[in-house]
C-alpha cells in the first residue's frame, strides 16, 4: 500500500525519538521511500547514522548545510506524505503558528502533501491548554493527528503522552494517503449533525452538534473504497463520491435511515438526534409578548429501531448491518454503557462533551468504545479524522471476528 510512496519522516527532540527507528523500518519494509529529517534536538537522543542506514537516503537536518540550496522546498514539494514522530510541544507549536526555525518546520510549511503529527510528551505538557489549542488548530486545518497513548513515561511515572505504537503511526500514514481500500464492496450509512425541531417558522429546538465527526466518518469510509450514504443536517464540505440525503428533523432522519439502511453493511448513527419535539408547531411566527410555553413529545428512537430492524434481517452479524451508535454524555459514562445494551447496538461510541477538546464543534474527540459484554475502552484525544479511521478499523475487525466464529 505504501509501495513507491515518498515519505518524509520528521524526528524531533524527545525521548521517544528511538521509537521512530522502528517506524522508519516498517515504512521501508512496506516499500516506501523514506527521507529522514532530524531536528538538532533529535540528534541528542538518536544518532543520525542509524536513520541514514535504515532509511532510503541520508538524514537531512539543516537548512544551510544540505547539498540542496533550498532543501525544505525540495523535500516539501516531492513528498507524498510528511509524518512527524515524535512531535514535541515545540514543533507542534511552531507548526501551528507558522514559524519555520529549522529544516523540519520549514518543510512542514513548504508542503501541500498530507501531514501526520504524532505527539509525544509528558502528561502535564500534553494537557496544557496551549498544546491542546495547537493540536485543535492543526486538526482543523486537516492535519492528521495520531494521538498519544497512556503508559509508562520517561522519569518512571505513568500517564497520557506516550508516543503511539509504530503500528498506529504507519496506519495513520496509510489513512492520510488514502492507500487503504479495505472497505471496497461495502455499503456504509452514516448520520451526522444535530436535528432541528420547529417551534414556528423561525424558531426551533436543537443542540450544539456540528456534524464534524459524522462527516469525517463518511470521508474516511469513502477514501477506503466504501459506497457511502450520508444522512446529514449540516452543510459542511462533502467528500467526493458520497451520496447525500439532507434532512432537518428527527422524523425526516428516521424516514431517510429506514430508506437507505436496508441492505447496508454498516450503519453509523453519529447524528445528535433530538429526544423531544414540540407537540404543536405554529404556522406563523409567535409573538414575544404572548410568552411561550412548550409542550414536548418524544421523537422516534432511530438507533434502537435500526438495531431491531437489522436483527430482524438476521442474527448473524455477517448477514446484517453492523449498528453503531454515538452517545454524548457529561461526567460519568455509566449511562452510555446501559444505553449500549438497551438499544441493542454492536458498538457504542461515547464521549464526555464537558471535557476539553471533546465537546460539540471541536476538531478533536476523546471517545470511549463500548462493546456489550466487554470492558469500556477509552481512546486518547485525537483528530476526528483519526477517530473515524480507528473506528472503521474496529468495525472491520468485528465483521472478521463474526466470520471466523461462523467457520469455527
Amino acid at each position: 500500500m505504501l509501495e513507491g510512496r515518498r515519505v518524509v519522516l520528521g524526528v524531533s527532540g524527545g525521548i521517544a525519538a528511538y521509537k521512530a527507528i522502528e517506524v522508519c523500518r516498517r515504512l521501508v519494509d512496506q516499500g516506501a521511500h523514506v527521507v529522514p529529517v532530524m531536528t538538532r534536538g533529535a540528534t541528542r537522543f538518536v544518532g543520525e547514522t542509524t536513520f541514514s542506514a535504515l532509511a532510503s537516503e541520508p538524514v537531512h537536518r539543516s537548512l544551510f548545510d544540505d547539498v540542496d540550496p533550498i532543501p525544505h522546498t525540495r523535500l516539501g514539494q516531492a513528498a507524498d506524505v510528511v509524518v512527524v514522530a515524535p512531535a514535541t510541544a515545540r514543533v507542534i507549536g511552531a507548526y501551528a503558528a507558522g514559524i519555520s526555525n529549522d529544516l523540519l518546520t520549514a518543510t512542514l510549511l513548504a508542503t501541500e502533501a498530507p501531514v501526520v503529527v504524532c505527539p509525544a510528551m509528558h502528561t502535564e505538557m500534553w494537557r496544557h491548554p496551549a498544546v491542546q489549542d495547537n493540536i485543535a488548530t492543526l486538526a482543523r486545518r486537516g492535519v492528521h493527528i495520531v494521538g498519544p497513548e497512556e503508559g509508562r513515561l520517561a522519569g518512571g511515572d505513568t500517564g497520557e503522552g506516550r508516543l503511539a505504537s509504530p503500528d498506529a503511526i504507519v496506519a495513520g500514514v496509510e489513512a492520510a494517503l488514502g492507500a487503504t481500500r479495505d472497505l471496497a464492496g461495502l455499503h456504509v450509512v452514516v448520520t451526522a449533525g444535530g436535528t432541528r425541531e420547529p417551534i414556528d417558522p423561525v424558531r426551533f429546538v436543537g443542540n450544539r452538534s456540528s456534524g464534524k465527526q459524522g462527516h469525517a466518518l463518511a470521508d474516511e469510509a469513502a477514501a477506503r473504497g466504501a459506497k457511502v450514504t450520508l444522512v446529514t443536517t449540516v452543510a459542511l464540505p462533502l467528500p467526493a463520491g458520497v451520496d447525500v440525503v439532507r434532512v432537518e428533523t428527527a422524523a425526516q432522519m428516521d424516514e431517510a435511515v429506514r430508506a437507505v439502511a436496508s441492505g447496508a453493511d454498516v450503519v453509523v448513527m453519529a447524528a445528535a438526534v433530538a429526544d423531544f419535539r414540540p407537540r404543536r408547531v405554529a404556522d406563523t411566527k409567535l409573538a414575544r409578548a404572548d410568552g411561550l410555553t412548550l409542550e414536548l413529545e418524544p421523537t422516534s428512537d432511530i438507533l434502537a429501531e435500526a438495531a431491531t430492524l437489522a436483527r430482524a434481517e438476521s442474527d448473524d452479524p455477517q448477514g446484517r448491518p453492523l449498528i453503531v451508535g454515538f452517545a454524548a454524555e457529561t461526567g460519568s459514562l455509566e449511562r452510555a454503557e446501559q444505553k449500549a445494551v438497551r438499544k441493542g447496538v454492536d458498538l457504542l461510541v461515547a464521549n464526555d462533551v464537558s471535557e476539553p477538546g471533546s465537546g460539540f464543534g471541536t476538531d478533536t474527540n476523546r471517545v470511549t468504545i463500548i462493546e456489550p459484554g466487554r470492558a469500556p475502552e477509552p481512546w486518547p484525544l485525537a483528530g476526528k479524522s483519526q477517530v473515524a479511521h480507528d473506528l472503521l478499523d474496529r468495525l472491520l475487525a468485528l465483521r472478521a471476528a463474526a466470520g471466523a466464529s461462523l467457520m469455527a
